[in-house]
């Protein structure tokens, strides 16, 4: 039997591959250079807003589990909107859940990011 091809994905923006690389490596710091300093956060139901809130953010969702991540789907909506989905396994709640990873770019860094299933 042959293999199902994987579909190609867009090219996503450098700014989003950076922050990517940086959450895969619980780098706060890397990942936080990627965002405006006015930018805001949602993720599991709160909203992190400015570099301040969003830094404590990276750190302490860093450190609360363990997973492994896993790039599902990437879509351009245009040019300052993209949705990256991934696959999360780990010692969580329910260990296995796809996010979606909604970013709004502005400027060449990220103004908003949405994290939700």
């Amino acid at each position: 039997m042959a293999a199902t091809p994987v579909p190609a994905l867009p090219v996503l923006p450098d700014v989003i591959t950076r922050y990517l690389a940086a959450h895969d490596a619980r780098d706060a710091g890397a990942a936080l250079v990627t965002m405006h300093e006015d930018a805001t956060v949602t993720d599991d139901g709160a909203t992190y807003a400015g570099a301040s809130e969003i830094g404590r953010w990276l750190g302490t969702a860093a450190s609360e589990y363990t997973y492994t991540t896993q790039l599902l789907a990437a879509e351009r909506e245009d040019d300052a909107h993209y949705v990256v989905t991934n696959r999360l396994e780990g010692n969580f709640p329910g260990g296995r859940v796809d996010l979606r990873f909604r970013f709004t770019l502005r400027d060449g860094l990220i103004e908003d990011l949405t994290i939700a299933p």
